[in-house]
């Protein structure tokens, strides 16, 4: 099943979310339907949040990113917790699903270490580094309700403004189904 995304204003974009139990009902389902509405939106990650689901849930795919498909990483992350961020910040432009036509250069750290468990509830530490960490770091926000746009200096917000304000009332043309709060 593909969700509709939900679009910047909606306060579950916003909202800290809560560790999953292991009697989740059919999480299993709810994986594969991230993974195909991640992919009908042509996304390389997709958080619960922006389905409308309060759950420490994200799913990503960098296997595009790479020009050699074998190297980049599908993985789910369930209750994750980044440990650490090491190395010098690199700016990359970003965007979202949830503020489609918006991008901008967001400062990172290059490398991460994080806790997680998988599809079954097994628990991994590893850690990632560059185009992997950013997309993990990005998705990882939106469970802590961080959007992209929060690392913006208030200038960069002040010219988004009008922007956000349009996509929050579903005033932007997109080609993958999207909730729009104020509507």
């Amino acid at each position: 099943m593909i969700y509709p995304i939900r679009a910047y204003g909606d306060p579950v974009l916003k909202k800290k979310c809560r560790d999953i139990p292991e009697d989740y009902m059919e999480l299993n389902k709810l994986i594969d339907d991230m993974y195909e509405t991640m992919y009908a939106s042509n996304g390389v990650g997709l958080a619960a949040p922006q389905i409308g689901k309060d759950i420490r849930l994200f799913v990503i795919d960098t296997q595009n990113f790479s020009e050699n498909k074998q190297k980049g990483v599908k993985k789910t992350f369930i209750n994750a917790r980044i440990l650490d961020e090491s190395g010098i910040e690199w700016d990359f432009e970003e965007g979202c699903l949830s503020i489609p036509t918006v991008r901008e250069a967001v400062k990172r750290k290059p490398d991460l270490r994080i806790r997680y468990q998988d599809e079954n509830f097994k628990w991994h530490e590893e850690g990632y580094s560059e185009i992997e960490a950013r997309v993990i770091q990005h998705e990882y926000d939106h469970i802590e309700g961080i959007l992209f746009t929060d690392h913006l200096s208030a200038f960069k917000k002040q010219l988004l403004k009008g922007k956000l304000n349009n996509i929050s009332k579903g005033k932007v043309e997109i080609d993958y189904k999207m909730k729009f709060y104020n509507q």
